[in-house]
């Protein structure tokens, strides 16, 4: 019954590393900004969008970035990136976001 408890304890525990504490977004620039799962409480999401591309992650999150300058958004969050089963060709997912409308 002991490490029942125990084991309960850790677990529930264990769940509020899952949960984050808002935190403002950078102030917008001319170009779309990274931010984290934090950052985008309060934004509005316009999309997501996804890139498959030769060469390394780096390029997939440029290239991502890319879209999201071309969709219009302020900040762009990854959600995966990641090798496809051919070598060297590289799947992202990023969703876009712009500021609440009437929040500057």
């Amino acid at each position: 019954m002991r490490n029942v408890l125990l084991i309960t304890a850790l677990l529930l525990g264990g769940c509020s590393v899952f949960t984050t504490t808002p935190q403002p977004p950078p102030p917008p620039t001319g170009q779309p900004q990274e931010i984290n799962r934090a950052q985008s409480a309060g934004l509005s999401r316009i999309g997501s969008t996804t890139v498959t591309v030769r060469g390394s992650p780096d390029d997939a999150e440029r290239a991502l970035a890319a879209k999201a300058q071309a969709a219009g958004a302020t900040y762009y969050q990854i959600q995966l990136v990641r090798e496809t089963v051919a070598p060297g060709m590289w799947y992202a997912s990023a969703l876009l976001y712009r500021p609440a409308e009437g929040v500057q």
